[in-house]
């Protein structure tokens, strides 16, 4: 079953693989810098100084960053990789698989995947340390006696972290294919459920609301308190906004139908591959959240203060922010075109009922627009939850401000991931003849 599913669905996988990949060099890149300043030779006083810089805490972040993305991403993108297999996991469960047949082959499918991800993400983890060790010294926030060494371990731990990572988000997201039974599998194969599951929903509900409690909390607080527990109130409602993805997107699909005939076909694309599409609303909006909640900061500080942020400062901050987003950004990207790909039959169907070959990609086109709107929404929601007590404790202000034009960037960037992910696949998948593509 191993062998058949990365034979039959290769390109389905390419979402957990290239998260196993960015994992690995994160994990890499950590590690790195972590011996670079232990090994660094520096006197007590250069060495306190360096530790008080907190640059050494950003590498221990890399790498729990890169676990948490890792099995919350492989969890999304696995689980649209198993929709893919849907069929065949009915069939090996009606001629006689457990569950825990199934569900080990979907680990072990992840599993497999990780290993060559894992060593090609090592040597670009280390490139990648390499230059930031590189930015730091040029930045001034370390002495030029702290020079780039790769850490011994690298390759275990980056092993032991994409593969666990890997076995874990796998399990999770196969926990349902494996335990549903075999007829009603094979029916569902078909025609995939439309209706979100009560669990999910509950979930989700329950993540939104503790991400929102947890910042009204956290608004009284100290400022370095707040700082400190503002990324777990974007973590909380990240997921919770993924866990509630299907739902929104249904909203959004009503939404589309206002738009014409395009829009009516466009929305209910969107209302029947709900679930499959909600699995880039989780990386999504951590990009554009993540994004958001940094750059408001800055921008809001120098609005208030009249005083701009050091370029050395910025640049800090806004790399490590670009090692976040450039992992989510990645993910989703995949997760659409898992799903794209997914639906070549479909739109070959469309263009023998009659839709041209434009007018089929219209209608992509507007659910990419669609699907942007709800992730611009989402996000500037979690940013907002997430940003509003860290200026009040920081800065004394409620007042966000951001100035138009890094605002036109942000949408239009979005915009860009979206229709990477879903118009250029789908203009790639319709230069076939239809008729090849339904055989």
């Amino acid at each position: 079953m191993i062998r058949q599913a990365l034979r039959a669905n290769p390109w389905s996988f390419l979402g957990p693989f290239t998260t196993q990949l960015l994992a690995a060099a994160l994990v890499t890149a950590g590690l790195g810098i972590t011996a670079s300043i232990d090994r660094a030779p520096l006197d007590a006083a250069a060495r306190q100084a360096l530790t008080d810089s907190g640059i050494a805490d950003m590498a221990v972040i890399f790498v729990m960053i890169a676990i948490y993305l890792s099995v919350v991403i492989v969890g999304v993108t696995m689980t649209a990789t198993i929709a893919q297999q849907a069929r065949d996991i009915a069939l090996v469960r009606a001629v006689g698989a457990t569950p825990g047949r199934v569900r080990r082959s979907v680990a072990a499918q992840a599993a497999v995947v990780a290993v060559p991800a894992t060593l090609l993400g090592v040597p670009l983890g280390g490139a990648g340390g390499r230059a930031w060790i590189d930015g730091v010294v040029t930045h001034g926030f370390a002495p030029p006696a702290v020079t780039f060494h790769p850490h011994p371990a690298a390759l275990p731990v980056a092993l032991a972290v994409t593969v666990g990572t890997s076995l874990l988000g796998a399990l999770v997201a196969a926990v349902r294919p494996s335990r549903i039974r075999p007829a009603a599998a094979l029916a569902e194969s078909g025609a995939p459920r439309r209706r979100t599951g009560v669990v999910r929903t509950a979930a989700g509900l329950v993540l939104v609301a503790g991400g929102a409690g947890l910042s009204v909390a956290i608004a009284d607080l100290d400022a370095e308190t707040t700082d400190a527990l503002g990324l777990f109130v974007m973590l909380a409602l990240c997921v919770g906004a993924g866990l509630l993805g299907p739902a929104l997107l249904k909203v959004t699909a009503l939404a589309g139908r206002l738009f014409g005939d395009t829009g009516r076909l466009a929305g209910d694309a969107i209302a029947v591959r709900a679930k499959a599409l909600s699995g880039a609303l989780v990386p999504l909006t951590l990009a554009i959240a993540f994004t958001a909640v940094k750059v408001v900061m800055f921008k809001t500080a120098e609005r208030v203060t009249g005083t701009p942020a050091a370029d050395a400062d910025r640049w800090l901050e806004y790399s490590g922010t670009a090692v976040y987003v450039g992992f989510a950004a990645v993910a989703a990207v995949n997760t659409l075109v898992t799903v794209i790909l997914d639906r070549r039959r479909d739109l070959a169907v469309t263009r023998l009922a009659g839709a041209t070959r434009g007018r089929a990609l219209a209608a992509v086109v507007c659910e990419a627009l669609l699907v942007t709107g709800t992730a611009l929404v989402v996000g500037a929601a979690v940013a907002a939850t997430t940003t509003l007590p860290l200026l009040h404790t920081a800065l004394g202000t409620w007042r966000p401000w951001l100035p138009a034009s890094w605002l036109l960037t942000g949408v239009l960037g979005t915009a860009a991931l979206v229709l990477a992910g879903t118009a250029l696949p789908a203009a790639l998948a319709m230069r076939r003849p239809p008729i090849e593509t339904v055989r």
